[in-house]
């Protein structure tokens, strides 16, 4: 018996980042928005924790406990008072170390894989708690959708979306790391006052009435200029998918993928073409949003009463 949980990666379509705490994390105004590339986790019965991985960049992903699916599989383990000998097998898609949130996906995944395997019966909210001890982004990667995170981002609240957004995402040569891209952002800022982080009303009107064109002028990461700074060719990269007609262009969470909103299918399918004859970016994946949530294949998950967690 096996259990597979398909989960999806994140576009941050805002980033509000506060001054560090003294717990050295940032406390944040973070828009998710849920987009259909996906990871894949499959859970079988073994004699002790493996992890195995195939896919892009495979050769990235770390097969040791360090890994955020093996956590996710030691968390639950010891919480119900068993051993965690399970072989989790990740099926990557999402790009490794990109600002997609691919590390937490995969948290997010081998917990509900696991639970389902194990039968463990764990609630929603133990489930998003063990998330929130994974990392800032795994409980969004478990509902999936759009949510605001505040707190360090793994406290959620669902938003309303009214239709589809196409996006393009240009993945970099390499990755950047995000504790690195947070350093820089405090380098950056040292000296300087940095406001409360505070969501966009604006933003969040304009994810609710699904209007692509009201959404773009209010994208946002303030991580954007410390990855520009450790990766400055990101610019050309931005600026070659507003020139090939992207509504807007911003860095996806801590970088090195870049993210291109357009108005439609169609014109997604141009821009990503355009990236990719520039030689600015090594692939160009189109996805749209919202997206659901880790999602158990085969059958579907109850939609979750609160996302405090």
């Amino acid at each position: 018996m096996s259990v597979t949980v398909r989960v999806p990666a994140k576009v941050n379509v805002q980033l509000a980042v506060g001054a560090a705490r003294p717990d050295g994390f940032h406390d944040l105004a973070n828009v998710f928005l849920a987009v259909g590339l996906y990871d894949e986790i499959t859970a079988t019965p073994a004699d002790e924790l493996r992890i195995t991985c195939e896919g892009p960049d495979a050769a990235q992903v770390p097969l040791d406990h360090t890994n955020l699916a093996a956590r996710a599989a030691q968390k639950l383990a010891e919480r119900h008072g068993r051993p965690a000998d399970v072989h989790l097998h990740i099926t990557k898609d999402i790009p490794v170390a990109g600002g997609m949130a691919g590390g937490s996906a995969d948290g997010a995944g081998a917990l509900l894989a696991c639970d389902a395997l194990w039968g463990t019966g764990a609630s929603r909210a133990e489930l998003l708690d063990i998330c929130a001890e994974l990392g800032s982004d795994v409980p969004f990667s478990l509902v999936g959708g759009a949510a605001l995170g505040t707190g360090r981002g793994e406290k959620l609240r669902p938003l309303e979306v009214g239709g589809s957004f196409h996006w393009v995402f240009a993945v970099a040569d390499g990755g950047l790391s995000t504790p690195a891209v947070y350093a820089e952002f405090d380098r950056l800022n040292e000296g300087v006052e940095v406001p409360e982080p505070v969501e966009s009303q604006q933003l969040l009107d304009a994810l609710a009435k699904g209007d692509p064109t009201a959404l773009a002028p209010t994208l946002s990461n303030d991580l954007q200029p410390a990855a520009l700074s450790l990766r400055p060719s990101l610019a050309t990269t931005l600026a070659t998918g507003r020139t090939a007609g992207a509504l807007a262009a911003l860095v996806s969470g801590s970088g090195p993928t870049t993210a291109f909103l357009t108005r439609d299918a169609d014109s997604a399918t141009d821009v990503a073409q355009a990236l990719l004859t520039s030689g600015t970016c090594r692939t160009a994946r189109v996805a749209a949003g919202p997206a659901p949530g880790a999602t158990v294949l085969g059958r579907p998950l109850p939609t979750p009463t609160t996302l405090e967690g």
